[in-house]
């Protein structure tokens, strides 16, 4: 009876050895994996975010209304010979004087 339940328990010991022994276990190998699933949608992600990022710098390199539009919104710049309105106004702390 004692040797059967010794025989058991190296079995046993022998089977979780199998699965979790050693330089990498199991639950060590199913970890990677699920780290490798985030890093490739990551990795999809930036992907997508570089090619966005691509056809905004050709825009900008080549299409003239990107760079106008552009130049509108950032610089305040305006084409040809339109008419530019300044409107200047008391600064806020010698109003309250």
């Amino acid at each position: 009876m004692l040797a059967r339940v010794g025989l058991w328990m190296i079995m046993a010991g022998a089977l979780y050895f199998a699965l979790q022994g050693g330089e990498w276990s199991t639950t060590d190998l199913w970890k990677q994996r699920a780290r490798q699933k985030q890093l490739s949608a990551k990795t999809d992600s930036l992907s997508r975010q570089v090619d966005s990022m691509r056809r905004v710098l050709r825009a900008i390199q080549n299409d003239r209304s990107a760079q106008e539009r552009i130049a509108r919104e950032q610089f305040g710049m305006v084409k040809g010979d339109r008419e530019i309105l300044y409107r200047f106004g008391a600064a806020a702390d010698t109003a309250s004087r």
